[in-house]
């Protein structure tokens, strides 16, 4: 069974020059898997990939996954649907589906099977009991957990941090865990992996990391900084996505305001604090998510 049909070039790195770097003596590398497919792009590819290789050594036809509507797993496990001519059902949260939300309407068009649930039901993603009886209902489908993350995943994020050039921190934004979680399990001891936090009250997270990379236990040379997260998942300040422009306009970088825009002004913020040792390389990984904007657009909270 081939699988060289799930294999893309690697996505280039950019330096980023700005001011303040200069001014704090920090050499800053943005990994670009915002660029590492024109449709798949970024950790949700990553964490797709070896899932549908994992459904295809089980002899499985199709796969079944969670999402809010407007997720950017949705809209990758979507086009992956599309581009390899999978069948692919998401359990949406609902209870009612809007079919002029832009990632339900990509979804639909990319023959995705959408079947709509009440929070209180949605809430059930992780129930071991709820897991087998969906699995028992989609004997041909492959599950996948909501955002990718789970062990097949973490083999996508260790190809990911095998690309990245030698750095004194290894950055990325986190929702579920799992891109953080597959950082965690490849970097060398000389290397701080720090996680920035997108939805409030993340701590939780931490066990879910040691969950998926149990290696992080024993790990001393991680963090997860919950104090950035903006006002909480899905919200932003002004101030957040005027960096966001500013950052675009500026240095080049594209940015959306729920997961790398969050990530980068992070990063900023801690420059200004000093966290950073002059001479410090710092990598930080975008992890895609900009079709997210459509989204932001279309319930217009932001205009351009």
């Amino acid at each position: 069974m081939s699988f060289k049909k799930f294999d893309f070039p690697e996505s280039p790195i950019q330096i980023i020059e700005h001011p303040l770097l200069a001014q704090k003596q920090v050499i800053l590398k943005v990994k670009r898997d915002d660029l590492l497919h024109p449709h798949i792009a970024g950790n949700k590819w990553r964490k797709l990939k070896y899932n549908l290789i994992a459904m295809q050594q089980q002899n499985k036809s199709a796969f079944i996954t969670f999402s809010g509507p407007f997720s950017n797993h949705l809209y990758a496990a979507s086009m992956a649907c599309k581009l390899f001519a999978l069948e692919g059902h998401a359990i949406v949260r609902g209870p009612h589906l809007d079919i002029h939300n832009p990632t339900i309407r990509m979804a639909r068009a990319c023959g995705v099977q959408l079947h709509t649930v009440d929070r209180a039901t949605y809430r059930l993603r992780h129930n071991d009991d709820y897991l087998m009886e969906l699995q028992q209902r989609f004997a041909h489908c492959h599950i996948i957990p909501e955002g990718g993350s789970n062990q097949q995943a973490l083999v996508g994020v260790q190809e990911l941090a095998n690309s990245l050039p030698k750095s004194d921190y290894v950055m990325c934004a986190t929702g579920s865990g799992g891109t953080l979680a597959g950082l965690i399990n490849a970097s060398s001891g000389t290397t701080s992996v720090i996680g920035i936090a997108v939805l409030k009250q993340a701590e939780y997270l931490i066990d879910e990391i040691i969950r998926l990379a149990p290696k992080a236990k024993q790990k001393s040379n991680w963090q997860l900084m919950c104090d950035f997260h903006d006002g909480g998942y899905g919200k932003f300040s002004t101030a957040l996505w005027q960096f966001c422009k500013m950052m675009k306009k500026d240095c080049k970088l594209p940015l959306e305001p729920i997961y790398t825009g969050k990530l980068f002004y992070a990063l900023w913020q801690l420059l200004e604090q000093d966290f950073f040792a002059p001479g410090s390389h710092i990598t930080a990984i975008h992890t895609g998510g900009l079709q997210g904007l459509d989204g932001l657009r279309y319930r217009q909270l932001i205009t351009n």
